[in-house]
């Protein structure tokens, strides 16, 4: 669990060194392609000799132990600081909706970005969050300095975006700073819309998605449980969720405070998307008091649900090739689906009819989704106008006073969550020693053990002598241990700083020769190693 920036630098080269040095040696052996049981010659197979096999075994372990070696080198100066939890992204607080859609990662493709974050050399856990406000990347770091980089070369070769460029809207956040910042993502604390619920069901779906293809690690599995946990206390110990507005309740608040206020609810409406955002739009347009809206969607039977479960609205279903005419009948136009290009440009703007002068000869496209929906360049048409996710701001400073106060109220309960996390994360740091420890007096145990029952004789004793014996051997272990290992507890409740836990554990394993650190340290050398030549 100990790294360094430097430690990590020198693994980061053995990394190179060893997978360079496995494919050449596995060149300079011939390879064995398709090769049939027993080696023979088969079909145009190439029989492959026992000792050239055994050849190509023998680089590819000299590599891994040359990566080891190398690492060792320098191994015992940089012991001093764990891998490091850290978090990179941008929201809509750092950076314009452009950027945001350039780096946008549908859900489905979470657990390939996954994959190929923890390919990186620095890399250990990774996880996505992904929203239309935010794209947050979070990552367990053998090196802090080596690890950022390397994520942020990868989220620049993703979006094309220069990483020189992107430095300028980034956050990064480590350790405690980043944890806490997940847990108030979860309780909607840094949400556009305060208190907004919405982004709690996608922290839980970022845990779902790794639990299904085996991606999150111990480090961050924890920490978006224990987030979960902190947005679910949040919700319901405070009221920050009553009066509480979503990102698609913004959307309607913001297209009726632009339409005039005495034809609101004779504005024809329009919904492009039946996705989750869509069906709170018509939820939050029935609350305001509308009685009809066209939902244009791929396919007809999600339209029909939100029909079943909506009985107040009057929806009418128009498929996805009936979008542009169901548009040229419509005041307000709501975008809210996964497409990755724009479904109305300047050209399909200008192509619609005018709207009446009853509306304000202006038609309303509302687009909450990421990447967008409509263009930038319809904004260009005299006779539309455009509003995005970062325009919904203008609603959101509205009893922001009040909502001010509810966020402070949360704070004392991510404050508490925030250390319980901390306190099991302190705790692992001993748990290598602890098992090291007992393994130790273990094998003692049992050589002395042996010794003396070879003494005694084995005739000499029945079952019960032997195993009091046994049970004698193991009770005077335990209590000897019993000391040490309770000066190794860090999981928060006692007194005991992680400092001073700390300190007796470097003492327990300079007196035993457990070399505990190192050891974890090569094992994750090791493992990178080992990916890497696969």
């Amino acid at each position: 669990m100990m790294a360094s920036t430097t430690s990590a630098t020198a693994a980061g080269g053995a990394f190179a060194a060893a997978a360079a040095k496995t494919r050449a040696g596995s060149a300079a052996a011939g390879g064995c392609p398709r090769v049939a049981a027993g080696g023979r010659r088969r079909s145009g197979v190439v029989r492959c000799d026992a000792g050239v096999e055994a050849q190509v075994q023998a680089v590819a372990k000299a590599a891994s132990v040359a990566a080891l070696e190398q690492f060792k080198i320098s191994a015992d100066r940089y012991m001093k600081e764990r891998s490091s939890i850290a978090v990179i992204g941008l929201s809509v607080h750092t950076a314009p909706v452009e950027m945001r859609e350039k780096l946008a990662v549908a859900e489905e493709l979470w657990p390939r970005a996954i994959s190929e974050l923890t390919n990186l050399n620095h890399i250990e856990e990774a996880a996505v969050l992904s929203t239309c406000n935010r794209m947050e990347i979070y990552v367990v770091a053998l090196s802090w300095n080596r690890g950022i980089r390397e994520v942020v070369d990868w989220m620049s070769k993703k979006s094309g975006i220069p990483a020189s460029e992107l430095r300028e809207h980034l956050f990064m956040l480590r350790d405690s700073d980043a944890t806490r910042h997940l847990f108030e993502v979860s309780a909607g604390l840094d949400s556009l819309v305060l208190g907004e619920g919405q982004i709690l069901a996608q922290v839980k779906q970022v845990v779902r998605s790794g639990q299904n293809s085996g991606g999150l690690g111990k480090n961050i599995d924890r920490m978006f449980k224990d987030a979960i946990t902190a947005g679910k206390r949040v919700r319901c110990e405070t009221n920050i969720s009553s009066g509480a507005v979503s990102v698609s309740s913004a959307a309607v608040e913001l297209a009726l405070m632009k339409l005039p206020k005495s034809e609101c609810l004779s504005a024809r409406m329009l919904l492009i998307g039946a996705g989750k955002m869509g069906k709170l739009v018509i939820k939050h347009l029935i609350a305001k008091g509308c009685k009809k809206v066209v939902v244009v969607n791929r396919s007809v039977e999600r339209v029909d649900a939100i029909r079943e479960e909506m009985k107040d609205i009057e929806i009418v279903y128009r498929p996805l090739t009936e979008m542009y005419e169901a548009a040229a009948e419509a005041d307000v136009v709501f975008t809210s689906t996964a497409s990755e290009t724009p479904l109305f440009t300047k050209e399909h703007a200008e192509a619609l009819p005018p709207i009446s002068d009853a509306m304000g000869d202006v038609r309303l496209f509302v687009d909450i989704s990421v990447p967008r929906n409509v263009g930038a360049c319809v904004s260009e048409v005299g006779h539309a106008r455009v509003y995005n996710v970062d325009d919904l701001k203008e609603v959101v400073e509205a009893n922001k006073e009040d909502r001010l106060r509810k966020a402070m109220e949360a704070q004392t309960i991510i404050t508490q969550e925030l250390k319980r996390f901390e306190a099991w994360r302190d705790s692992l740091e001993t748990v290598p020693t602890i098992k090291k420890l007992r393994s130790y007096a273990d094998r003692i145990r049992a050589s002395e053990l042996e010794k003396c029952l070879q003494k005694i004789g084995e005739d000499a004793l029945t079952k019960k002598m032997r195993r009091s014996i046994e049970e004698l051997s193991t009770g005077i272990v335990n209590k000897l241990l019993h000391g040490p290992l309770q000066h190794l507890r860090c999981d928060g409740s006692d007194s005991r700083t992680l400092d001073e836990t700390l300190e007796n554990m470097h003492a327990l394993n300079r007196m035993f020769s457990l070399d505990t650190e190192k050891a974890v340290i090569e094992q994750k050398i090791k493992a990178k190693v080992e990916k890497s030549q696969n």
